[in-house]
C-alpha cells in the first residue's frame, strides 16, 4: 500500500479562488486552505509561510468559541483586538505578496 500525502489528497477537494480564476490575481484569503492542510500535517512553519494569519485566526476562533460558554470581563475588547491583529497581518502579507508578483 502506498502512502499518500494528506495535503496533496486534500488539494483535490479544496475550493478554487474565484478571484484568481477570473482575474488572475490572488485574493487576501488565498492560501488559507493549504495552510490549514499543512497545519493538520504538522508543518507549522510551512503553514505560517503559506498564510501568515493562520495562527491569529485560530486564536480568534478559539476565543470566540470559548466566549460562547464562558463570559469574560473585557471579552469585546479582546475580540476587537484579535480581529484588528488579523486584519493588519492579512493586509500586510497581501501587500508583500502582491509586491513580489508585480516586481
Amino acid at each position: 500500500m502506498q502512502l499518500v500525502n494528506l495535503a496533496m489528497l486534500n488539494e483535490d477537494y479544496m475550493l478554487p479562488c474565484l478571484n484568481k480564476k477570473f482575474f488572475g490575481i490572488e485574493c487576501p484569503g488565498c492560501g488559507i486552505q493549504r495552510s490549514a492542510a499543512l497545519l493538520w500535517e504538522g508543518d507549522f512553519a510551512g503553514a505560517f509561510h503559506m498564510y501568515p494569519a493562520i495562527y491569529t485566526l485560530i486564536a480568534l476562533i478559539m476565543f470566540v468559541g470559548i466566549n460562547l460558554f464562558l463570559k469574560f470581563k473585557h471579552d469585546f475588547k479582546i475580540k476587537v483586538f484579535l480581529l484588528m491583529i488579523n486584519v493588519v497581518i492579512i493586509i500586510v502579507s497581501y501587500i508583500i505578496k502582491m509586491n513580489h508578483v508585480i516586481n
